[in-house]
Order: C-alpha cells, then sequence, then structure tokens
C-alpha cells in the first residue's frame, strides 16, 4: 500500500513540475531605437509569435505617435492647431493625459507641447550651431502645455495655438514597452523584458532568479554605478552621455527645459524606477529638468516611484538618491 501511495505522489510531482522554458531575444527597430524583447518559454515557436505581436503593438503605436512620420496620428493632431478640438484614439488620449498630468505635478518642467524648440535644437546637433534667437523665440512662444485641452466624455484634444507641436519621445517608448509585455502576457508569458534605448519594462523574473539583472548607463567610464534586480517594474535613464553637442565651450544635452527652451548644461545622468514605463520614463525627464533639489520631493511624492540621480561638479561626482531606490548591485565582470 505503501509503495503505490509513493508511486502515485510521483506521478503528481512530476506532472505539476513547471515545464522547462528557454530564453529567447528579438530585436527590431522602432521609434528611432532599437526594441529588444526578451522572454522566457517553454515552446520557441510560441516565443517567436508572441514577440512578433508585440512588435506589430509597438509599430502600431509609432504610427499614432511618432512626429518623424508627417501621417502619425499626432501629427494630423497638430496639423489642426488653433482650430477645433479633435477625436483621437484611445492610446493618444490616454498618453497625452499622462502627459499633462505629469506637466502638472512638474509646473510644466515636463511639456509635450515643446516641440518646435525640440527641432530647432535637432538642427543644432547637426550644424554644431546655437538655434537662432528669434526663431527660438516664436518656438517658446508656441510651448505650453496649459494649450492642451482635453475632454475625457468626447476623447478630444485641442490644441489651443496655429503652430504648436507636440513630441512623445519623453513617454510614448515607455508606454509602447507597457503595452509590450501586455501583449506577451496575453500570450501566456510573463516572465519578459522589454527594452528601448534607456527605457526598460520587466514582468515576472526569470526562472530561478529573483529579477533581471539591468545595468544602470554610467555617466562615464569613471562613474559606473552598478545594476538593478527588478521584477514587475519599469527603470528609466536620461542623461547627456550619448545625446549632447558641444557649441562655444558649452556642453548641451538633448533633453531641452520647456521652460526656458535651451538644452540642459553640465554632465548628469537621472534614472527613475516606477512601476510602468510610462511613467519611469516621464518622470526621469522631470528630474533631469528640475535637478534633485526640486525634482526628488516630486518623485517621492507619488507612490511605487524612486529615484538616483549624478551629477558632475569639475572632477567631483555627486549622488543623490530618493528614498526606496532599490539597492545596487556590483556589475559582474
Amino acid at each position: 500500500m505503501r509503495s503505490h501511495l509513493f508511486g502515485v505522489l510521483a506521478v503528481l510531482l512530476v506532472g505539476g513540475a513547471e515545464p522547462a522554458l528557454t530564453r529567447k531575444s528579438f530585436t527590431q527597430p522602432h521609434m528611432g531605437t532599437r526594441f529588444q524583447i526578451t522572454v522566457y518559454a517553454s515552446d520557441e515557436d510560441a516565443a517567436e509569435k508572441a514577440a512578433g505581436d508585440a512588435f506589430a503593438r509597438i509599430a502600431s503605436l509609432n504610427a499614432i505617435m511618432s512626429d518623424y512620420d508627417p501621417t502619425s496620428e499626432l501629427m494630423r493632431l497638430c496639423a489642426q492647431a488653433g482650430g477645433p478640438p479633435v477625436q483621437v484614439s484611445s492610446e493618444l488620449f490616454f498618453v497625452l493625459s499622462k502627459a499633462q498630468e505629469v506637466s502638472r505635478q512638474s509646473g510644466g518642467a515636463f511639456d509635450v507641447t515643446v516641440g518646435p524648440v525640440v527641432k530647432l535644437w535637432r538642427k543644432a546637433r547637426k550644424l554644431h550651431k546655437l538655434p537662432d534667437p528669434q526663431k527660438l523665440a516664436e518656438a517658446r512662444a508656441l510651448v505650453g502645455w496649459r494649450n492642451v485641452r482635453l475632454d475625457r466624455d468626447k476623447h478630444t484634444v485641442q490644441l489651443l495655438k496655429h503652430g504648436m507641436q507636440l513630441d512623445l519621445g519623453g513617454i510614448a517608448k515607455g508606454y509602447a514597452a507597457d503595452e509590450a509585455l501586455t501583449v506577451l502576457k496575453k500570450h501566456g508569458i510573463d516572465r519578459a523584458l522589454v527594452a528601448a534605448g534607456g527605457d526598460i519594462a520587466v514582468s515576472g523574473p526569470p526562472p530561478e532568479a529573483d529579477g533581471w539583472k539591468i545595468k544602470i548607463a554610467p555617466l562615464d567610464d569613471e562613474n559606473v554605478p552598478g545594476r538593478l534586480i527588478l521584477h514587475h517594474a519599469a527603470v528609466s535613464t536620461s542623461g547627456d552621455a550619448e545625446q549632447h553637442v558641444e557649441i562655444g565651450g558649452k556642453r548641451y544635452s538633448h533633453i531641452v527645459d520647456p521652460r526656458t527652451g535651451i538644452g540642459l548644461i553640465g554632465r548628469m545622468s537621472a534614472t527613475v524606477v516606477a512601476r510602468r514605463g510610462i511613467d519611469a520614463d516621464s518622470l526621469t525627464k522631470v528630474v533631469a529638468v528640475l535637478g534633485p533639489e526640486k525634482g526628488i520631493p516630486i518623485i517621492e511624492s507619488q507612490e511605487g516611484v524612486s529615484a538616483r540621480m549624478v551629477r558632475k561638479e569639475g572632477d567631483e561626482f555627486e549622488t543623490i538618491v530618493s528614498k526606496g531606490f532599490p539597492k545596487l548591485h556590483p556589475v559582474e565582470k
């Protein structure tokens, strides 16, 4: 009798075991950067199909929110700036609603209406020449998050000034990463990572691990902070390490302060950890623009959000960390 029970127990244990999971990674270019999707799945074909659908979702969002594609929904909305309210898709309305929320919280340090100024600075980086003061003044006159009106009942957006241009570069990639994870979960994949440049979102941890190992990009070779171990979270890092221009002996970041119209000056890197990519992506710009003195209190006022900022003065590094920022682990050599 005892032998029979043992046999039944063995069958139950084997039958209930989780199938072996294999790591698969896929890469495609979207939204002006490279999206990488890494999953753990029991079936290679299923993993490939899930990743394909996730990339398709990202591509559909790019078709909505791109400021490079004149046929995108965002650009069609901007073409009607100064006119009546325009009905928009649920995705665009959601992202613009979130953008307005972050703008209110930050006093305009984050502002998606900064498009006209960003275009001037894109040209400045190519020509290594500061934007023309008159053109910059005209562009700044079009910036102002209060000139965007959202009607939740009618699902409409109205841009109050003719010539306004929206730029979702500081929020759309984080949202796309969130949406990609949602698609993967619908396929039964709940151990995944989606990376879009400096924006990363993860679901469940890899098998037999506490979380995904995510290295924070260093400010420079002398400042290597380490790595985070995260699950069911998102992290975004913004700074001037990769995208900047030096003009007249000054180093200007690609991140523009919407309130001044000037690219940020000085070496710095801001990292935000949040539950969702859309939050981490947008709030890291808030910390970068406001600095730790004003930015960290905004971060600490929100549940499940934390930040770390490094800035360089001369040869010295200063690190400021908010409450609740995850432990940094040494980078494996």
